[in-house]
């Protein structure tokens, strides 16, 4: 169990990658190591949630929280993109390691990147937006903790946005959202991901 992306302290052996890869326009150099989510490269739900997300129809005020964020790869682009602040939080310090020193190659430095277990440790509340490809292997209990910790987190008009493949969970995913918001909505459907979206009204 310690070797998983999930974990606090993966002891696996450092091996880093470098490689580039373009989000919304931007053309971004990530180092990556053993022990992280998607060392290769942005994994394909993750991307698929980047493209969808709406930032015009946030609050007009407010930061995006990035739950679960890697090796960086949501929220800095989501940074660079919108200009707003970026709170990247993970339970894994090797990936919020990465995700320093990503921002910091790459010149992003409208983020506050630090450890958090979920919304354990949170410095900029309330958000305008939160989103997450949630850790699927940690089990469900994990994943509806982050969805249902979401909504007295977000400002008024506030979205909750999730990246989730059909057949490991989606369906759960989309009706555990709309008993916390009252509203969900499948966004994007591409290759078996799901972006799901809620609004705190």
């Amino acid at each position: 169990m310690t070797n998983h992306y999930y974990t606090e302290n993966p002891d696996l052996p450092h091996d880093y990658e470098e490689w580039d890869f373009t989000l919304l326009g931007r053309r971004f150099h990530f180092v990556t190591d053993s022990g992280v989510f998607s060392r290769d490269t942005v994994d394909y739900g993750s991307r698929v949630m980047i493209a969808a997300f709406d930032a015009e129809e946030l609050p007009a005020t407010g930061g995006i929280l990035d739950v679960g964020c890697g090796y960086g790869p949501v929220g800095l682009a989501l940074a660079a993109a919108y200009g707003r602040p970026v709170e990247m939080i993970d339970v894994n310090h090797r990936a919020v390691d990465l995700a320093s020193r990503n921002a910091g190659r790459n010149q992003v430095t409208n983020v506050d990147i630090h450890v958090s277990n979920i919304y354990e440790t949170l410095h900029h509340t309330p958000y305008a937006a939160i989103l997450s490809n949630p850790p699927i292997r940690a089990g469900k209990e994990v994943v509806h903790e982050i969805l249902s910790g979401a909504h007295e987190l977000l400002l008024p008009g506030g979205t909750l946005t999730i990246v989730i493949q059909k057949k490991q969970g989606a369906p759960s995913a989309k009706k555990k959202m709309t008993e916390v918001f009252g509203n969900c909505e499948i966004v994007t459907k591409d290759k078996g991901y799901y972006i799901l979206k809620s609004v705190k009204e």
